[in-house]
């Protein structure tokens, strides 16, 4: 995404893929990893395949099993491959903005998720060389400058490194030329990328549930700061900058499969284990556990075995609905709610109900789902929430809106209470979800919830509000509670 106001629908949160198989049919193989990694980008799929000497490209709109017909598979040969799920909040929905991005006259490919908030740097090399930069989203950019070093005479990889400094944000990307693959991630690591091992070659994905997909073994991640390049005399790796770990932990709490390993940290077993840190935290009297499907389930019953409360599906999710939180539009997202969601009622009617979710960011969503559990018959809703208040917007490749239309930006406990219509709210701690991670916290990146950000934001900053202005710094404190009961709302940890 750029920084300029008017390039502001091209926020994104995608997944990559690349392989290398010789003897392979890489475009089929990318298909199923890209089906595989489909929840980090659901409104266009791409790939680019090389056969060691001519590249192909095919990418359309929607999900990559309307993207890929037959006959595009048969034109995409060859045995290198990269591909890319887009995910964009708004606009841009011309092939012009699908990756992977070829570049003809560079002869290579990329793809990239993430985010650079300040492209600054970047935006005034290009203009230094005489560059066009119109119209021009960061992946764009970021593949002008490597073209710029490929065209005086540097190979894909130390084209790469030689553009790596204009990169000031976030990259989890994957490139390819028609010999090799390359990976490459930026220096906090703050987006997953992993390697494994497949028959004879290697493939990289954003999460390893890729890897289970297609056959393929995990090897490594790729490290924060870290390209890696392979052709056919194997895996070369090139540390371009010493990497700084600081892994996002909205991959653990929302945005990653559970099935996926991250940093060593199966995202089930986290998830469960923000449940039982809930658990620790807020004691709270109520007849079932019933969580908002489907990221939320580990939690709601990592939270049901250590309070003792029964666990049970209350809620059933319409798979066919595109996950809410990733729409363009708040009329979009409250349409799909009452599409996707619909209560089972024996499960609910005349219980206490404790409603488990993993965050609350505009709150729109979360209020008709509270609405649906009381239209079911619900005695009582208390909102359990495994994460803290999200205060702050992200900018490393998240959709999280701007911080006026963050909840937990401008209301209280308990305001946000009563909007959400629950008897009570709760959220968990930031270091009870550290905990929960099996990480120490300076391998994480927790902008969302405490405004710190390890890679500088440029100019957005002045759009962000400080602790100052939203009380005091607690975010050590234990899990944040209200009830109706109080009648001076305390004001958010931060």
């Amino acid at each position: 995404m750029k920084d300029s106001e008017s390039r502001h629908e091209l926020w994104e949160k995608c997944a990559v893929f690349g392989l290398y198989s010789p003897g392979s049919e890489a475009a089929r193989v990318a298909f199923y990893g890209l089906w595989a990694l489909q929840h980090r980008g659901q409104e266009g799929s791409g790939i680019v395949t090389s056969d060691g000497y001519e590249m192909f490209r095919h990418a359309g709109a929607g999900l990559a099993s309307s993207v890929y017909r037959d006959q595009d598979m048969q034109r995409l040969k060859g045995h290198i491959a990269i591909g890319h799920n887009r995910y964009a909040t708004s606009g841009g929905t011309g092939d012009i903005y699908n990756q992977p991005f070829l570049h003809d006259e560079g002869h290579f490919a990329l793809a990239h998720n993430g985010n650079l908030p300040d492209c600054a740097k970047l935006e005034n090399f290009l203009a230094g060389h005489h560059i066009p930069t119109e119209s021009h989203n960061d992946t764009r950019l970021m593949e002008a400058a490597i073209a710029h070093y490929v065209s005086r005479g540097h190979d894909l990889p130390s084209a790469i490194v030689k553009a790596y400094p204009l990169f000031t944000g976030v990259f989890s990307a994957v490139s390819m030329d028609a010999k090799r693959l390359v990976a490459f991630r930026d220096v906090c690591g703050i987006r997953p990328l992993s390697i494994g091992l497949l028959d004879e070659g290697h493939v990289v994905a954003s999460e390893t549930c890729a890897f289970d997909t297609i056959g393929a073994t995990f090897l490594r991640e790729v490290r924060p700061g870290e390209m890696v390049v392979i052709d056919d005399s194997g895996l070369t790796s090139h540390q371009v900058v010493r990497g700084n770990q600081k892994i996002d932990v909205f991959e653990f709490v929302y945005f990653a499969r559970p099935d996926s390993v991250i940093m060593g940290q199966r995202v089930n077993n986290v998830r469960q284990n923000l449940g039982h840190e809930m658990a620790k935290e807020s004691s709270l009297d109520a007849d079932v556990v019933i969580p908002v499907p489907d990221s939320a389930i580990p939690a709601a019953l990592g939270y049901s075995r250590s309070s003792g409360i029964p666990f049970d599906i209350g809620i059933i999710k319409n798979r066919y609905i595109h996950r809410t939180f990733i729409q363009p539009t708040a009329g979009l997202r409250q349409r799909d709610v009452k599409m996707k969601l619909n209560p089972i009622l024996e499960s609910v009617a005349g219980k206490r109900v404790i409603l488990v979710d993993d965050s609350v960011v505009r709150g729109t969503t979360m209020r008709q789902v509270v609405q649906i559990v009381r239209d079911a018959g619900a005695t009582q809703v208390h909102l359990m929430i495994s994460s803290p208040p999200v205060l702050y917007p992200d900018f490393y490749g998240i959709n999280t809106p701007d911080q006026k239309d963050l909840i937990a930006a401008h209301m209280s406990l308990g305001e946000m209470r009563d909007y959400l219509g629950a008897d009570t709210l709760n959220f968990l701690s930031i270091d009870g979800m550290v905990r929960a991670t099996g990480l120490s916290r300076d391998q994480l990146s927790l902008s969302c919830f405490d405004g710190v950000y390890p890679i500088p934001i440029g100019r957005r900053r002045e759009s962000v509000t400080g602790v100052s202005a939203l009380g005091v710094r607690a975010v050590d404190t234990p899990m944040a509670q209200v009830t109706r009961a109080e009648s001076q709302p305390s004001r958010l940890p931060v």
